[in-house]
């Protein structure tokens, strides 16, 4: 659906050069729901605007649907964009029309017959829950009220892929969730692929199966949500992660742990999928000479799947806690030594 290869972008302000996007190369299959997500300045909304056309890149190829941007002229990228949806933080919605009208503007400016256009606008307010709100002005409805017109709007011209730019960002949790639940509703029923942007890493743990992470115009790490959260790599990506994750030990039980004498090792296991329905820690309790002593947990959904983090502390001989560690990797389950340095340091 989306190809983009070895993307760089530059751009020259007042403080000199701006390295918006560097060597980015990613890969958006038909289907997929594909987060980006970074701090602010990371690059995001750079590409995602290279996506729909409205900026080009310096050097590198951006395709959608296997047709090169670059070499498109003006009619074809303007056809090309019907076929992408837009979804926007701040809504861009005309405040002063109606819902209707928000929704038919598109559809006008394409020369579509009225009859059309009424039938078009019809279903999409059934599909999003507005079809009481059709007379409505803008500047009547909520804010979750307004995203769901501007969803509306971009899936009125039957588009092949949405683009959402921090599209909830602006919403309180509830209706986020909310949002969130529609947009992956455009994507299965629909069969509509989409790229969102977002800061918001609960936001990808809810809607994607797919996730980028960008840091200073570079994409750092990337892949399955699942395997992104069990395991991720970079340090941004721990930080991220941990915002939805909590795999920390509370501070009160390491002031309790510097004072303990007995030899122990500290553990943190991650069961995702199947594996969550294993007795592991049930089993390796029956360790001759181990004690286990659980410090932490956590669940999370993750789309269809779900993790579990534990934070153990294994006490007793080295011999008996290796034996122990190899019984829970025996079993398929993530797992990392914390050594001490880290858990004092939380």
């Amino acid at each position: 659906m989306i190809q983009i290869e070895g993307v760089n972008k530059t751009f020259s302000g007042k403080s000199g050069e701006v390295h918006a996007l560097q060597d980015v190369s990613l890969h958006v299959e038909k289907g997929d729901i594909y987060g980006i997500i970074g701090f602010s300045g990371a690059g995001k909304s750079t590409l995602i605007r290279l996506v729909n056309g409205l900026e080009k890149p310096d050097s590198g190829k951006v395709a959608v649907e296997g047709r090169d941007l670059e070499s498109l002229g003006k009619g074809e990228l303007r056809i090309l964009r019907r076929k992408i949806g837009m979804v926007f933080q701040q809504f861009n919605l005309l405040e002063s029309k109606t819902v209707y009208h928000n929704i038919a503007l598109p559809l006008i400016l394409a020369g579509m017959p009225k009859t059309e256009i009424s039938e078009k606008v019809a279903r999409v307010l059934r599909f999003v829950e507005l079809e009481d709100k059709r007379d409505a002005h803008v500047s009547q409805l909520s804010g979750g009220q307004k995203q769901r017109v501007g969803i509306a709007r971009a899936l009125a011209t039957d588009p092949d892929l949405l683009l959402c730019d921090e599209a909830t960002s602006a919403l309180d949790p509830q209706t986020t969730e909310a949002i969130l639940k529609l947009l992956r509703r455009v994507n299965r029923e629909m069969g509509v692929t989409i790229l969102l942007i977002t800061h918001q890493m609960d936001v990808i743990r809810m809607i994607c199966n797919k996730v980028a992470v960008m840091e200073n115009g570079c994409i750092v790490e990337r892949g399955r949500v699942v395997d992104v959260f069990g395991s991720p790599q970079m340090p941004v990506t721990r930080r991220f992660v941990r915002t939805v994750v909590n795999d920390r030990i509370p501070e009160s039980i390491i002031r309790l742990l510097s004072e303990q004498t007995e030899h122990y090792q500290i553990d943190r296991l991650k069961f995702i999928g199947s594996s969550v329905k294993r007795p592991v820690i049930s089993d390796i309790c029956h360790v001759d000479g181990i004690v286990v002593n659980i410090l932490g947990a956590t669940v999370q959904e993750l789309q269809e799947s779900v993790m579990c983090v534990f934070i153990l502390q294994l006490i007793g001989k080295e011999e008996q806690i290796e034996q122990a560690e190899a019984q829970i990797d025996a079993a398929g389950v993530l797992r990392e030594r914390v050594v001490a340095d880290e858990w004092k340091n939380y």
